[in-house]
């Protein structure tokens, strides 16, 4: 194994990749398996889909990349802040933000997630965007020419790909001149302000002859450019993350039962199980106690008479008990009885009193003889 500098590795023109690893993906990953595990060839109706939807094949397996990013049940689901599960938006702070932004389109998500970081909040970024977007407030686009590249977020600089384009604009810089410029104001502020300001005043319209920006417009820009450092976010990386939640969310729009399974088995968020129980309650997902001979070392969907769906509580929720035994317990499943369990799972004395403490052994009877 070597080791480099990162900066290091930049100027030699390497790649380099955060590799993280996200728990949320295996809980979607989780949600599919037990999407097509229940319904099958009926998934689409389950989920109150179109039954010619291309992206839910006839199997019942769901394509999550090709679901369509405009659902409105899913929007829906967003705007009321009900967010705890969906991955990015379940913290308080962003179920504040989400509640104001009321999210209309994907785009919205991608800029949700960029603004609720430490820089764009103190760097009053967020107030203007929600102006405008509701209507309060024209958007301020700082010059005509940048309209185009600053329509989706309503004036406001958010992303890194926001001053690329406006040093493309100002400067006459190639994008990838741009963006070592950007990297540069980061240490050398004055020196790429000079450069900026002789350039742009040199830009000259093919049009009129005449300067494209005035003094003012440069001033403008300038203060823009220069208060970005630190509150700069990639669009790309924005979106990258926009897609899970995305995602998430629709899948606890359509499929709430199978979603509550996936978190609760893979808990992949900031809260504690009893607050996702509650929400479970909350969507009207009946919550299934432990049974020995039901409950598996996952949280499993089942289906109830009257084709209510529930989810049935893990074995793994017993205090104490160890993998081997949760192994001897679903190796002998169904139990006939109390006396059964003991003989063939050989479960420890404490295990038993626990098991029969939480009701595991309730749809048991006490005596097999």
């Amino acid at each position: 194994m070597s080791q480099f500098d990162k900066d290091d590795i930049d100027d030699m023109g390497l790649l380099k990749l955060d590799v993280l690893g996200v728990r949320m993906q295996s809980t979607l990953a989780y949600t599919l398996r037990e999407i097509k595990r229940i319904h099958g060839p009926r998934a689409a109706s389950a989920g109150n889909l179109p039954l010619d939807a291309t992206y839910v094949k006839p199997d019942g397996t769901i394509e999550l990349d090709a679901i369509p990013h405009d659902d409105e049940p899913t929007f829906v689901a967003i705007r009321t802040a009900h967010t705890l599960g969906m991955f990015q938006i379940e913290s308080p702070g962003q179920r504040e933000l989400i509640g104001k932004m009321q999210p209309d389109e994907y785009n919205d998500l991608i800029a949700d997630i960029s603004l609720f970081r430490p820089g764009p909040m103190k760097g009053n970024m967020v107030a203007p965007f929600l102006d405008a977007k509701h209507g309060f407030t024209q958007p301020d686009y700082l010059h005509p020419s940048f309209r185009y590249f600053l329509q989706d977020s309503y004036g406001v600089v958010i992303y890194h790909e926001h001053i690329l384009r406006i040093l493309h604009e100002t400067m006459g810089v190639t994008l990838a001149e741009a963006d070592e410029l950007r990297r540069s104001m980061e240490k050398a502020t004055s020196s790429i302000e000079a450069a900026f300001r002789a350039r742009t005043k040199a830009n000259i319209d093919p049009t009129t002859g005449a300067r494209k920006f005035t003094d003012r417009d440069i001033d403008r820009i300038w203060e823009v450019l220069k208060g970005f450092g630190s509150f700069g976010f990639c669009k790309a990386h924005g979106a990258a993350f926009a897609l899970p939640t995305y995602q998430s969310a629709w899948l606890k729009t359509h499929y709430p039962a199978e979603f509550i399974a996936g978190l609760l088995t893979h808990d992949p968020g900031m809260y504690p199980r009893r607050l996702l129980l509650s929400e479970a309650r909350r969507l009207g997902v009946p919550i299934l106690p432990l049974d020995v001979n039901a409950s598996v070392d996952e949280y499993r969907v089942e289906r109830l008479p009257g084709g209510t769906l529930g989810v049935r509580l893990s074995l793994r929720d017993v205090h104490g008990i160890s993998e081997p035994e949760i192994v001897r317990l679903l190796a002998g499943q169904p139990y006939s009885g109390i006396t059964d369990v003991y003989i063939r799972a050989r479960p420890s004395k404490a295990l038993m009193q626990r098991l029969a403490l939480v009701g595991a052994l309730d749809s048991l009877s006490a005596d097999t003889e």
